[in-house]
Formats: C-alpha cells, structure tokens, sequence
C-alpha cells in the first residue's frame, strides 16, 4: 500500500455501485479504495482493522441506516465522510440531514452515461474524495499535494472583463461563493441578515436536485428569502438566489435592475455551477456596487473572478483560515491579491450590512 494515497472505504448494499466507486476512485494516483463494505456493520469491522482517511457512505442501507451509522461515526471516531446518493429530490431532505451530522461532501452515485457525464463524475467524486481527506476534523489533517487535472477558466462561459464596469447605483448586490464545508457557512452568514438585507447570489458546490432541498431548508430558518435560482430571476433586496447543480449562474444588469441568467457550460475551474463564472460576471456588471464573498472549500474556483471584481471597483471578503473546514478557495483569492478583507465567518454578515448601508 502506498501511504501517500488516502484511503477510501467505499460503504454500499449495491456491489455494482460499489464497483463502480472502486474503477472511479482507482484511477486518480493519489487515491486508493482501501476497502469496501455492504452494510454499517462490515464497515465498523472493517475500521476496527484499519481507519480509513475517508469513507464513502450511502444512506438507504439494510440493517442499519446511512444517518444513524454517520453520527455513531462522528460520536465515536470522526473519520471524514462523504454522503453516495442517489439523484433523487425525495432523498435530497435526508442527505442535507447529513450534512448536519457532519458529513462534509454529497456526491451522485456514479451511472452509466455518456462519456462526458463520466468524466465529470470522475472528476466530482475524486475531487469531493480530496476535498474530504483536507477537511478540518480533530484539528484537520495535512496531506501532501495531490495530481490536478487541467481546468477550464471562467471564458468558458463568459469572455473576460473589458474596461469599466457599469455606472453606480444606490443598489448593491452581495456574491457569495462557497464548496466543502459550505452548506453550514451559508447557514450562519444568511441567518445573521435582515430581512432587507441587499440581494443575494450565491454558488455552493452542490449536485442537482440537492440545491432545492438546500435553499428550501435555509428558507425555513432565515429571514431572508432564500431559493433556487431560475433563470431571469430578479435580485431583490431581503432575498437569496442559489445557483442550481449542475448549472452555472451569472449576474446581469439591464438598467437598474440586477437578475441572473442560469445556463448550461462546461466545467469550469472543475465544477457546475463556478464560483469564477458567478464573480467574473459580476466584475463585468455590477463592479462598484458589488459585494464579494469567497467563503471555505478546496482548489482555487472563486480565486481570479474575485480578482476580477476588486479590479472592478468591488468591495471583497474572504472568510479566515481558522473558521474555514477546507482553508483553500480563500486561500487561493488572498494569494491573488483579490482580497481586501480577511475575517472569522461570523463577523461577515456584519461588514457585508456596513459596506452597502456606506
């Protein structure tokens, strides 16, 4: 075995599923399936012989379930767990209950498709593997630096800014940005604003189908409105739009009215929806009256559309190493030079509220 590669254990009643994950996981270099299991019990036999650096888990298993085996995990020996789901808006309600219970990923159960569609999954669900092994549990844990494959830009979907942004106005829109480890830092950045609280767009790395349940849940619990984005959706104050899986969104401005345009796209910076794509066309758009957030998540996507919008007259914010489960996208921006704020997540709805009442 080589000790540089994090190991998987790969938890599914399905043995095509779980052979499925094993031809995935294997051929990324830096990853290798350690094991796999049936059902929780073989799992739990399974650690005790050796723990893993990550497990994949479904949720529908016999003899016990994926929820109540995920929080004997995280109350017994937190190991970084990344939910196998199948696509499904029925089962996205109980997935999201696992990201309460601690696990840091969703990812789609791998199927059969055309070659793209198999690509992009290998891509997804090796990246969500690496992004789950970095995560901040018992203190985080270091690994080395692992294979990346190329990546498109933002032009993939959008050339890149070209001169000034649009003129000022009194109305300020807020972009936010976030991937592994996301789903609870949204939750406490938009749980801290007003109900007319300045628009809000936001992209969190986040299968189809998954965000829908995402929005409805933090609509329950927020102030604010918050929904799935569709496309031609207005930005209105005291609401938040988030982009749907497996689409991109950007920002549009005809006038004095903002709105975004969700549309199809390549990958770009390796995932759909894109931070870069979001921020790139709020650069292009909104410039000074845009607020930009990059909030935690592993690689760089986010990192030059923030540029980008600081370029353009944006006020930006990233969210500090300490309070960050995966420290990366920040990181990246930062380094860049995109940032001109650095600060603990909850602090963040604050100089967001100061900024646009400035």
């Amino acid at each position: 075995m080589n000790k540089g590669k994090i190991r998987v254990l790969v938890v599914d009643d399905s043995a095509l599923v779980r052979q499925a994950l094993i031809d995935v996981l294997s051929s990324d270099p830096d990853i290798e399936v350690m094991a796999t299991a049936s059902d929780p019990y073989q799992a739990a036999e399974r650690i005790a012989d050796e723990v893993p650096d990550v497990i994949t888990l479904d949720i529908e298993m016999p003899r016990m379930d994926g929820l109540t085996f995920l929080r004997k995990i995280m109350s017994q020996h937190p190991i970084p767990v990344i939910i196998c789901s199948t696509l499904t808006e029925s089962g996205s309600e109980t997935t999201l209950k696992a990201l309460e219970y601690g696990a840091v990923e969703i990812i789609t159960k791998p199927k059969i498709g055309t070659k793209q569609f198999l690509d992009e999954s290998r891509i997804r669900i090796c990246d969500a593997v690496k992004a789950a092994a970095r995560a901040k549990l018992r203190g985080g844990l270091r690994l080395p630096a692992m294979t990346v494959a190329p990546k498109l830009s933002a032009d993939a979907v959008l050339p890149g800014p070209t001169g000034k942004a649009m003129f000022g106005t009194t109305e300020k829109v807020v972009l936010v940005g976030a991937s592994t480890g996301g789903t609870e830092a949204l939750r406490v950045f938009l749980e801290a604003l007003p109900s007319d609280c300045p628009g809000i767009a936001i992209v969190q790395h986040m299968p189809e189908k998954f965000t829908a349940a995402f929005a409805k849940r933090l609509d329950s619990i927020c102030r604010v409105t918050v929904k799935e984005a569709q496309d031609n959706d207005t930005m209105l104050r005291g609401q938040a739009l988030i982009a749907p899986g497996n689409k991109h969104m950007l920002l549009k401005r005809s006038g004095a009215r903002y709105y975004v345009e969700v549309k199809d796209g390549p990958l770009v910076r390796r995932h759909r929806p894109s931070v870069d794509v979001l921020f790139r066309s709020g650069a292009r758009y909104a410039g000074k009256n845009a607020v930009g957030v990059i909030m935690t998540g592993m690689g760089d996507d986010g990192a030059e559309g923030m540029k980008e919008m600081k370029e353009s007259g944006a006020y930006t914010i990233a969210q500090d190493e300490a309070s960050c489960v995966v420290f990366g996208m920040p990181q990246e921006a930062i380094k860049l030079g995109g940032v001109d704020k650095v600060m603990d997540l909850d602090a963040i709805a604050r100089e967001v509220l100061r900024f646009c009442a400035g």
